[in-house]
């Protein structure tokens, strides 16, 4: 009996060892922390390049910017226009 009593209590001690053992102090919590934040910025950072470089290249933004680009240009000339009139 008492080596069924001296087995248990050894495994209790080492189960407990091994716990403690898993358990991290303040500082690796804190580099881990630091870890999983620079992963969440650096995968922030490449959606959002990614999503900009959706928009630059979407067809409604290359047709504002020509529209925009016709736009100033009749402006330009109108204004040339004025300008250089002959009086």
């Amino acid at each position: 009996m008492k080596l069924y009593l001296a087995v248990a209590t050894l495994m209790l001690v080492l189960i407990a060892h091994s716990e403690a053992q898993e358990e991290s102090t303040i500082e690796q919590q804190f580099a881990n922390f630091q870890a999983r934040f620079k992963e969440f910025g650096d995968d922030v950072t490449e959606k959002t390049k990614n999503a900009l470089k959706q928009i630059e290249n979407s067809e409604i933004v290359s047709k504002t910017k020509d529209w925009l680009t016709e736009q100033l240009e009749k402006v330009r000339q109108k204004f040339d226009e004025v300008i250089n009139k002959p009086e």
